[in-house]
């Protein structure tokens, strides 16, 4: 299960669309910086999942960001938009043909158990994250790794690739200590060159507990002298543990929004993940109807994005038609009301596409995805499409869904525009495993202007794409939902798009 786009999402939904209300008690000085309990010294954070594993080749992106950064350094980080920025690599250098990174590392680094972190260090974790069951997906172009003197790392790709940097950042470049690597102990006993070291006081599935590193090299980055990280999944727990003063940052429950400003809390929110139909079959091979761009659309015009932010995100987000993150530069407002609720629309549209009595087709189901599924049967009913609901548990929709031309989904976003590309039209992925862009020639065309553009030029393309995207009812997409932090007054979190929650560099005083 690679939790980068699923399981993390699907954290989401519990949260968004499966929202618990939450306690709405008087406020509490200890929440809000008593030295006493969780001064601005000391970060507490409630984070909604526990850690997937403490080894970066298994872990999750999504909701492990703070476990991980607390231990591990990454060799590119990210700016609050996406790009990338430096970390152990203090600077790079891209190939005139894209083909080959050559990474400037940081001297004087030190893992915490005394071995120096050098350009074969370097090299021994980018060739075990390659190897990773989930980290892999950021090294699929990555013919050989390098080290051409202590200080200087190589990477050569097979082909250029514009979004192994970003996933770096994310959270696939985690520098891990060598003898840790070879003993196969990183899963229980972490070894990293980062800002903190797991403290033996933890408790495994409740309390994480983590020591400040002295004279860490990026000490200002990290001003918390201590940090612990409760894993709280229900949403009610988590609002009562802020009231009390155990946490001072929590994962938010958009239904506590009116608690948080009544203790003075700082609101942090930005869209996380977009929920609708996930359409596989562009040409009709599996459901010859879905080859037809006109009952795609039909599809876009029967449901009512807004009300269904509404009645299942609790408001949560922005209504919208794409899957390139609102107010990021690609998104584009005016091409929401391409698809705006018409269902006469629809109809007409599925008439002049020879489907005036509609069809039929088998969509999955898990429990997760039961807050859509009755309006999604019903949007579709109304224009003429009939469900057979296929009952499974989550594991199996996730090695299943894809294989169905259609299905519920909710997807994380990325804040970078070329792994959106990637992600969701391009790249095989366990929702889509067999893209079909090629086989929709204005596509290809539109995606191969992206993968042979650089700069301005590109962006120009991807925009180009989206349009085209949206023109050809690629999804349908009816919203983007948010992800929502509550903070203590003295520590402001910026959230990342792609992080479920962010890593512990967002995380900050003032």
């Amino acid at each position: 299960m690679k939790k980068t786009h699923l399981a993390a999402s699907l954290a989401a939904v519990a949260i968004t669309g499966l929202a618990l209300a939450g306690c709405t008690g008087g406020g509490n000085t200890a929440a809000s910086g008593d030295p006493a309990s969780a001064g601005p010294d000391t970060l507490k954070i409630g984070n909604f999942l526990d850690v997937t594993s403490w080894d970066p080749a298994n872990a999750d992106i999504g909701f492990d960001g703070p476990y991980l950064s607390a231990i591990y350094d990454t060799l590119v980080a990210l700016d609050k938009n996406g790009n990338p920025v430096p970390a152990v690599a203090q600077k790079w250098t891209v190939a005139a043909d894209g083909k080959t990174i050559t990474f400037d590392l940081r001297a004087g680094i030190k893992f915490s158990d005394g071995e120096t972190l050098d350009a074969a260090a370097v090299v021994k974790s980018l060739e075990y994250l390659k190897k990773g069951a989930r980290s892999g997906e950021a090294y699929k172009n990555v013919t050989a790794v390098k080290a051409t003197d202590d200080h200087t790392v190589e990477v050569d790709l097979s082909t250029r690739d514009d979004t192994i940097l970003y996933l770096m950042g994310l959270g696939r470049g985690y520098i891990m200590a060598p003898k840790s690597i070879d003993a196969g102990t990183l899963a229980k006993s972490p070894v990293g060159s980062g800002p903190y070291t797991l403290s033996s006081s933890s408790t495994a599935g409740s309390d994480y507990k983590f020591d400040q590193v002295k004279g860490y090299w990026d000490a200002k980055q990290y001003p918390w002298k201590s940090v612990e990280i409760f894993p709280i999944m229900d949403a009610t727990a988590r609002q009562n543990a802020m009231l009390s003063g155990q946490i001072n940052v929590q994962y938010g429950d958009v239904a506590n929004l009116d608690a948080a400003k009544q203790n003075s809390w700082n609101v942090a929110s930005r869209v996380s993940g977009w929920a609708g139909l996930e359409i596989n079959d562009h040409t009709g091979a599996q459901l010859k109807p879905l080859g037809d761009v006109r009952v795609r659309q039909a599809l876009n015009y029967a449901f009512d994005g807004a009300g269904i932010l509404k009645a299942v995100g609790s408001g949560a987000g922005v209504a919208t038609n794409q899957v390139f993150p609102d107010g990021a530069g690609i998104n584009d407002p005016a091409l929401n009301d391409m698809y705006k609720y018409n269902v006469a629309k629809a109809k007409e549209l599925m008439s002049q596409a020879g489907y005036a009595n509609g069809f039929s087709l088998h969509m999955p189901m898990s429990p997760v995805f039961q807050a859509w599924q009755a309006v999604a049967a019903q949007s579709l009913k109304a224009i003429g499409v009939t469900v057979t609901w296929d009952n499974m548990q989550q594991p199996d929709y996730q090695l299943n869904a894809g294989k169905y031309p259609m299905f519920i989904a909710f997807l994380a976003l990325d804040g970078n525009a070329n792994a959106t590309v990637f992600r969701n039209v391009s790249g095989a992925q366990w929702f889509n495993p067999n893209p079909d862009y090629a086989k929709v020639p204005s596509v290809k065309a539109a995606v191969d202007k992206v993968n042979t553009t650089s700069g301005d030029a590109q962006t120009q393309a991807i925009k180009d794409l989206n349009t085209e995207l949206t023109k050809q009812a690629w999804w349908s997409v009816w919203y983007q939902a948010d992800n929502t932090y509550y903070s203590a007054q003295g520590i402001k979190v910026q959230p990342i798009i792609g992080m479920m929650f962010p890593t512990l560099r967002y995380i900050t005083q003032g």
